[in-house]
């Protein structure tokens, strides 16, 4: 299964935190799965960092403990540019907007608790 972090997920999973479902966990830590987590979850944590204490417990170093859970970072190219630009403005969120069309293109589930990015037909877990 191709699987594709929202970002609150990612950060409960670098967190370990319980608010992450233990399901989706196992699902996470399944070799089997390909989990992807999109740039745009660094950028929307480092623009938030200084706001969140949340924020301010995670690693430093983003990058690298994405890598070490064994997550593979996915790029934002121009094919996933255009689908975000041309969803709907139902949700007002432009990170969620372009993680939902990352999923959209890749045909990724995205693990996320967020019930408005349905709206968009991506396929979604929580």
């Amino acid at each position: 299964m191709k699987l594709l972090l929202d970002t609150h997920a990612l950060i409960w999973a670098l967190a370990q935190s319980r608010r992450l479902p233990p399901r989706l966990a196992a699902l996470l830590m399944d070799t089997d799965n390909d989990v992807l987590v999109s740039v745009a979850c660094a950028y929307e944590i480092e623009f938030k960092r200084s706001r969140s204490a949340e924020l301010g417990l995670l690693p430093a170093d983003i990058e690298d403990a994405v890598r070490r859970l064994d997550f593979a970072w996915l790029p934002v190219d121009a094919r996933h540019a255009v689908v975000a630009g041309r969803l709907p403005r139902q949700h007002g969120d432009p990170f969620d907007r372009l993680i939902a069309a990352q999923g959209l293109v890749e045909n990724a589930t995205v693990i996320t608790r967020d019930p408005q990015l349905v709206v968009y037909g991506v396929p979604t877990l929580w």
